[in-house]
């Protein structure tokens, strides 16, 4: 019986990373619930809840806790991943009151304790002051060290996550019972595959030449008439930039009968050293300025 209840309590174990998404939970909602209650004093003097704000912090946990431990055994973070605490000294039984109580004391207590003593000391200079302010330090700095050896205990077995769960002797397990994960094994062999052909495309593309590949492509399927650097040809083709389709800026030709703004050509050839003409593929043999024969108003007429 005994070795049964080992077996049944190690499979309804929860798992570490599930309570340390549980605390981190918690501290998110405390910020969204603090964010969302100084925003009801925004129209007011600035500095209004400065003074009170330990006070005003300690209220709203408290009512947090309220409905959460003390009425449902769980933080809101343990709700949502379907945990809740239990008695570690009472087996199958909830938190006792007292237990409740002293978690309230020992969380909501001791950060307000913390942050009100930081503030009272924190413009003394009296003597006595100080060494009441090295005493809570003190104290303050032996709880984060004993925070630490729980945490690295915690990490080896997976029960108490926190300081104050091992001194009050409540644990975390499961709401409900956890039904076996069953694993889709032909669900997994597709998105392994989809994610290892996406990778192999996001390697391969940066090696492909779109530009060059789409000339190539372009000059199969509409075939040129007309025979290299004619001045007709030239004539007709040098109304537009090749590249950018537009009136060319000092036009400029690499050996064919199309032209080129020389900044679209020039940063096209320093980009791509094997780069070809978009129209027709020939490569780039020499980068001149278009011949004075032909004239630019004669170019422009239809």
């Amino acid at each position: 019986m005994a070795s049964r209840d080992e077996n049944a309590e190690r499979t309804n174990r929860v798992l570490r990373i599930s309570q340390l998404d549980a605390l981190e939970l918690n501290k998110a909602l405390e910020q969204l619930v603090w964010s969302q209650f100084t925003q009801c004093f925004h129209g007011f003097k600035p500095g209004l809840l400065a003074r009170f704000e330990p006070e005003v912090k300690a209220f709203l946990w408290l009512f947090l806790w309220r409905f959460t431990i003390y009425s449902k055994n769980a933080t809101v973070g343990q709700s949502v991943l379907n945990i809740q605490y239990q008695n570690d000294l009472s087996p199958n039984q909830p938190p006792s009151r007292n237990q409740k109580l002293w978690y309230a004391v020992c969380t909501i207590g001791g950060k307000w304790l913390e942050e009100r003593c930081y503030d009272l000391f924190r413009n003394r200079h009296i003597a006595s002051f100080r060494k009441a302010k090295q005493c809570v330090n003190l104290v303050v700095g032996l709880l984060k060290l004993g925070g630490l050896i729980n945490f690295l205990i915690f990490l080896q077995r997976g029960k108490f996550a926190t300081l104050t769960e091992r001194l009050l002797g409540i644990h975390s397990v499961f709401h409900k019972p956890q039904s076996v994960r069953e694993v889709g094994f032909e669900y997994m062999n597709r998105e392994l595959l989809w994610h290892g052909f996406a990778e192999f495309l996001i390697f391969l593309l940066p090696l492909v030449n779109v530009q060059k590949l789409r000339a190539k492509l372009s000059s199969w399927t509409v075939p040129l008439t007309g025979a290299p650097g004619s001045n007709s040809t030239l004539a007709t083709s040098g109304r537009q930039c090749s590249l950018c389709g537009e009136w060319p800026t000092m036009p400029h030709t690499i050996g064919c009968e199309h032209v080129f703004c020389y900044y679209c050509v020039k940063s096209s050839f320093l980009f791509d050293v094997s780069f070809t003409c978009p129209k027709c593929g020939t490569e780039v043999h020499s980068l001149q300025p278009l011949k004075s024969g032909i004239e630019m108003a004669e170019v422009s007429v239809p």
